[in-house]
């Protein structure tokens, strides 16, 4: 019989450190981006944007709302025709989570006179205009996921105007260095609607596959199937550690010794 693992307690879980830090830290330590990131220029109209990094603690009512606003106006659908519905009051619960953080694309100016669409246009989703817009944002978490250590993209949402410019691609190659920045995490994961084809075929380009916890269609009692509405994707970032006498952490902190 193998002997029993042992356990004890890692000074550092390295994911529970990477929460814990504020936004100046965190990007410091785990974007490491260029000095000038901040800024970007769409390819085509030459407008000028902003990103930034917020926790939810740091975010101003009107920056929740925006983002909030934006879940609705590119995703509401999908979410309505969901098996679980659209349900405000737990998205915004979700959005405050502990742990999150939103990289926010902004512009200034007027909102563009020809984009509505659901009754909105992009002055009311974006938000006032007397402030920076948000156009565009993803949030993310280092987190467990089923015993896996990965960078959850919780959303990524972004207006007709800045689709196919490339910046969505930009917001997930940060993702991808916040998990790369942290040893114990070897994939992105994310969940994409299936009906999302748009959504699924733009992670697919940049690397995604079905992951193994997807769920996956099956008989139940009495004749019924089950048909999820939602894959689960995921992208790695290193190779799978290999090899006795590794290290590895759990959710509560400790640390597996395995012969």
């Amino acid at each position: 019989m193998a002997p029993p693992r042992k356990r004890r307690r890692a000074p550092t879980n390295p994911i529970e450190a990477a929460n814990r830090k504020s936004d100046a830290d965190f990007i410091r330590d785990h974007l490491q981006p260029s000095p000038e990131w901040t800024n970007w220029t769409h390819p085509k109209s030459g407008t000028s944007y902003t990103l930034s990094i917020k926790s939810p603690a740091q975010l101003a009512q009107s920056e929740l709302k925006a983002c909030f606003d934006l879940i609705d106006y590119t995703s509401g659908a999908d979410y309505r025709a969901s098996k679980d519905g659209w349900r405000p009051a737990h998205k915004m619960r979700e959005m405050k989570s502990d742990g999150l953080r939103y990289i926010l694309v902004k512009k200034s100016g007027s909102p563009s006179p020809d984009a509505a669409t659901a009754g909105k246009d992009e002055s009311e989703v974006c938000g006032n205009a007397a402030e920076d817009k948000i156009c565009g944002f993803t949030s993310l978490m280092p987190t467990f996921e089923e015993g896996e250590a990965v960078v959850y993209c919780y959303e990524i949402h972004l207006l007709e105007e800045l689709r196919g410019t490339g910046v969505g691609r930009t917001l997930m190659d940060y993702l991808v260095k916040v998990a790369e920045s942290i040893p114990i995490i070897e994939k992105v994961m994310l969940t994409c609607f299936i009906a999302n084809a748009d959504a699924r075929a733009f992670y697919e380009k940049l690397g995604f596959e079905i992951d193994a916890l997807s769920p996956v269609e099956r008989k139940l009692r009495f004749g019924k199937v089950f048909v999820p509405d939602y894959v689960i994707m995921s992208k790695r970032v290193r190779d799978k550690r290999k090899g006795e006498g590794k290290e590895v952490l759990d959710e509560a902190g400790a640390v597996n010794e395995e012969a």
